[in-house]
């Protein structure tokens, strides 16, 4: 289990940044905050131009650990995963360079703030996409979905807990290519080698300007949605919920 950092040879001024937690990459707490470490550690260094996030296995991300979550007697994973998603999400976001997200398999709830806050996403055929928080107990990334598909078809996605292919966000214009999931790596390479050609100072400029003008700002909206999700643990809501976990086949977390 690790998340981990490399920079490709064939790819100049690119650092890739490689989460790998099998079996599904349900991230518990120090998961979240490892990824939020490792962006933030690699759009620091003066000689990186991009990012590709990246992971191994079945699947991008299958949301946070669920049975950690129901481990604890308390609060204090929920705390945890709360803050932890959050920082992950924002260092995403507030890269000082350009973050590309490719995508394999299941990219559920906190993949989809995840890939929601990237600059652009590369996509394998096979990939879907959805919140299944209503089925989890949990509320939240909404924030993150909107930033992929219109608001009409969030709502619906969001009640349904229902998914959408990575051929239908390239239909939104949100997913910028999909490809076969043997070319995933080398094509999310491509736009990132692409995007590291320009100059590294005035990429930093772009990226801190285009944030500068977003209609949403992503941190307060995301932190608002958590506030109700920490609403229904307190009431109790969550727990019922979260007890028929595990007892149908499905992906991982939420």
């Amino acid at each position: 289990m690790s998340v981990s950092t490399s920079v490709p040879e064939s790819a100049q001024g690119v650092a890739v940044v490689t989460v790998d937690y099998p079996p599904v990459n349900a991230l518990p707490v120090r998961g979240w905050y490892a990824v939020a470490d490792a962006v933030r550690t690699a759009g620091r260094d003066p000689a990186t131009r991009c990012v590709v996030l990246a992971a191994e296995g079945r699947g991008f991300n299958a949301g946070v650990d669920i049975k950690e979550m129901r481990r604890d007697s308390g609060h204090t994973a929920l705390i945890g995963a709360n803050r932890g998603c959050h920082a992950a999400f924002s260092a995403v976001y507030d890269c000082e360079v350009p973050v590309v997200a490719a995508v394999q398999g299941f990219c559920l709830g906190g993949g989809i703030g995840l890939v929601g806050n990237a600059d652009a996403i590369v996509a394998s055929e096979d990939a879907t996409f959805g919140l299944p928080e209503l089925d989890r107990g949990a509320l939240g990334a909404a924030t993150h979905l909107a930033r992929l598909v219109p608001q009409h078809l969030m709502r619906a996605l969001y009640y349904t807990s229902r998914t959408v292919t990575a051929a239908e966000l390239h239909a939104h214009g949100s997913v910028w290519q999909v490809v076969p999931r043997a070319e995933l790596r080398e094509a999310a390479l491509e736009l990132a080698r692409e995007i590291a050609r320009k100059d590294g100072t005035l990429l930093r400029f772009a990226k801190a300007s285009i944030n500068g003008i977003d209609p949403v700002d992503v941190h307060r909206s995301y932190r608002f949605e958590q506030g109700f999700t920490f609403e229904a643990n307190l009431s109790g809501l969550a727990d019922s919920i979260r007890a028929g976990f595990g007892t149908r086949r499905e992906e991982g977390g939420t």
